[in-house]
C-alpha cells in the first residue's frame, strides 16, 4: 500500500493545479496585459482538454502498459506546468494549459488503475481512496498554499510549486513502482461501444448528473453562503473542503469491509441530494456548516465506489471506463456552472440554486438505480496480433 502514495502524490499536483488557476487569474491578466475574462479561458481550455483530449491521448498511449502511461502522462503534466511558469505571453500559457489538461486527464484514471493493481482486489477501495485523497488534499491544502505563495512571489511561483510536486511524484514512481502490465487498452471505437454497456453507460451518466449538482453548485458557493447569512465565505469553503478530505479517506476502508459499491453509491447520492436541499432552507453558519461538510464528504466520496464498480470490468476495460468517467466529471462540472450562471441570469434567486442542484443529484440517483438492475457486459476476448 505504501507504493500507492506515489500516484496519490501525482493526484495532489493535479488537484492543486486544476483548482488553483482561477485564483491566479487577476495576477495573470495584470502581468500579461489582458482582461480577467480573457485570462479565464485558461480554466476553460484546461477543462475542455481534460474532458475531450484525454481519452484520445490515452488511446494513443494504450499499448505502453499502465506503468509507462502513468510515467509519460505525469512527465507531460509536470513539463507543461514548468513551461507555463516560463510562458512569455497569454497564447503560450494557454498552449501549456491544453497540454496540462490532457496529461492530467490521462494520469488520473491511470493512477486509479495503478493503485488498484498495486493493492489487489481485497484492498482496492482503500487504494482508490488514497488516490482520491491526494486529489482532494490538492484542492483543500495545495490551492491555499499555492495562492499564498503567489501572493508573495507572483503567479509563476505557484506553477513552480505544482512542477515540484509533479517532479517528486514522477521520480518516486520511476524508481519504486513495479511493472503493472495489463491487456492493451481498448481502441477509441471500443471505448465508445462501452457506453452501450447498460451499467457502464449508466455509471458514466450518473457521474455526470452528480457533478452537475456538486461541482456545478460549488462554483456559486460564495453567493449561496452570502444569501443564507452563512458567515465568512472562506470558512465555508474550508468546511466543504475538509468534509471532502474526510469523505475521500473514510470511504475506502468502508468499501473494503462492505464490498457493495452500488449500495454505497446510492447512499452517497441520497445524502448529497438531502444536504443540498436542506442548504436551500438553512440560515446562519451553525446550520449551514454541517450541511456543507456532508455535501463535501458525500460529493468526494462518491468517486471511489464508482471507480470500484467500473474497474470490475477488468484492468484494461476498467481503465478505459475510468477515463470516460473522468471526462464526465469535468463535463458535468462545466455544465453545472453554465446552467447555474444561466439560471441566475434569467432571474432565479440565488437561494434556489441548491434546490436545483438537489434535483440533479436525485436524477443521478434515479439513473443509478435503473442501471443497477443491469450487469456489466462480459469482457471482450483478448485481441490477437
Amino acid at each position: 500500500m505504501l507504493r500507492v502514495i506515489l500516484p496519490a502524490l501525482g493526484a495532489l499536483a493535479v488537484g492543486t493545479d486544476a483548482y488553483m488557476t482561477a485564483g491566479l487569474l487577476p495576477q495573470i491578466s495584470g502581468e500579461l496585459r489582458g482582461s480577467t475574462a480573457a485570462a479565464g479561458q485558461l480554466v476553460t481550455v484546461f477543462t475542455v482538454s481534460y474532458a475531450l483530449l484525454a481519452p484520445l491521448a490515452q488511446t494513443a498511449l494504450g499499448r505502453l502498459g499502465v506503468r509507462r502511461v502513468l510515467l509519460v502522462s505525469l512527465a507531460a503534466f509536470t513539463l507543461a506546468n514548468a513551461a507555463g511558469a516560463l510562458a512569455p505571453d497569454a497564447v503560450s500559457l494557454a498552449a501549456t494549459r491544453v497540454v496540462a489538461g490532457a496529461a492530467a486527464g490521462v494520469f488520473m484514471p491511470t493512477a486509479a488503475a495503478a493503485a488498484s493493481l498495486l493493492a489487489g482486489p481485497e484492498r482496492r477501495g482503500r487504494a482508490l481512496a488514497v488516490v482520491l485523497g491526494g486529489l482532494s488534499c490538492g484542492t483543500v491544502l495545495g490551492v491555499p498554499v499555492g495562492l499564498l505563495l503567489a501572493g508573495h512571489t507572483g503567479w509563476r511561483s505557484a506553477l513552480w510549486l505544482v512542477t515540484g510536486i509533479g517532479a517528486a511524484a514522477h521520480l518516486g514512481a520511476a524508481l519504486l513502482l513495479p511493472s503493472m502490465e495489463s491487456a492493451p487498452l481498448p481502441s477509441l471505437a471500443e471505448r465508445a461501444a462501452q457506453l452501450k454497456d447498460p451499467r457502464t453507460g449508466a455509471a458514466v451518466l450518473t457521474t455526470f448528473c452528480q457533478t452537475v449538482a456538486s461541482l456545478g453548485l460549488y462554483t456559486y458557493l460564495l453567493p449561496v453562503l452570502d444569501a443564507a447569512d452563512g458567515g465568512p465565505g472562506g470558512a465555508g469553503l474550508w468546511v466543504w473542503g475538509l468534509g471532502g478530505v474526510l469523505g475521500s479517506f473514510a470511504v475506502g476502508p468502508l468499501l473494503d469491509r462492505v464490498p457493495r459499491p452500488g449500495l454505497l453509491t446510492g447512499l452517497l447520492l441520497s445524502a448529497l441530494a438531502l444536504a443540498l436541499a436542506a442548504i436551500a432552507f438553512a440560515r446562519g453558519p451553525w446550520w449551514l456548516w454541517p450541511l456543507l461538510a456532508v455535501w463535501g464528504a458525500a460529493g468526494w466520496a462518491f468517486v471511489v465506489p464508482q471507480q470500484h464498480r467500473l474497474l470490475a470490468a477488468g484492468p484494461a476495460r476498467g481503465a478505459a471506463a475510468l477515463a470516460l468517467n473522468s471526462s464526465a466529471t469535468y463535463l458535468g462540472g462545466s455544465a453545472g456552472a453554465a446552467l447555474g450562471g444561466a439560471a441566475l441570469a434569467a432571474g432565479l434567486p440565488t437561494r434556489f440554486l441548491p434546490l436545483a442542484a438537489a434535483g440533479c443529484a436525485a436524477l443521478g440517483l434515479a439513473v443509478h438505480l435503473t442501471g443497477a438492475r443491469a450487469r456489466f457486459a462480459p469482457r471482450a476476448p483478448a485481441r490477437t496480433p
